[in-house]
């Protein structure tokens, strides 16, 4: 009985660097296309940030100040005698026809009593 002989296999030689470089170059190409995206992402981020800030400014730019309404001056004292209005432009009036005050004088502190 004869013994078939199985014919020897020779064993696959395969390059020692082939492997690690075609690793390499893989690794590196996703390295390079992941920092890519990684850079537009941040670069995309900084300009939309940028337009939130002009926008947020031009709107600041357009509203209108408030500005509270001014309260008028408060009316001026009553004369030393402490009458009232009337009794002061009686007085006036007896002095300017009594000759005491020109009509001038008397227009200027009546103006001044009424406030005008």
């Amino acid at each position: 009985m004869f013994m078939r002989r199985r014919p020897m296999l020779r064993p696959v030689v395969r390059p020692v660097g082939a492997p690690l470089l075609r690793g390499a170059l893989v690794g590196g190409a996703a390295y390079a296309a992941g920092k890519h995206v990684a850079r537009n992402a941040r670069q995309e981020q900084d300009q939309n940030q940028a337009i939130q800030e002009l926008q947020a400014q031009q709107v600041q730019q357009a509203q209108p100040t408030y500005q509270p309404p001014r309260t008028p001056a408060p009316a001026p004292a009553p004369a030393a005698g402490g009458g009232n209005v009337t009794d002061e432009l009686a007085r006036l009036g007896q002095l300017a026809q009594q000759g005491l005050l020109t009509p001038e004088e008397f227009a200027a502190a009546k103006a001044k009593l009424l406030g005008l």
